[in-house]
């Protein structure tokens, strides 16, 4: 659970940023969560859920 609500923040910060610097309309944000709830219900989510999972996991097992 921690992870979906970091992945949460992280994307709500790339969109507003994006939405401020580099143009991107509010319809097309909205498009883009739509597309988002659409795709995690579908039975697409579950892989996406995986794969997110995997590369935080590759991500954490990184030694600076």
């Amino acid at each position: 659970m921690a992870l979906s609500i970091s992945a949460v923040v992280l994307l709500l910060i790339v969109v507003v940023l994006l939405i401020r610097k580099a143009g991107l309309k509010s319809a097309h944000a909205l498009v883009c969560v739509l597309l988002g709830f659409y795709l995690a219900s579908s039975s697409v989510g579950p892989m996406i859920g995986d794969f997110t999972s995997n590369v935080a996991g590759m991500i954490g097992g990184i030694k600076f």
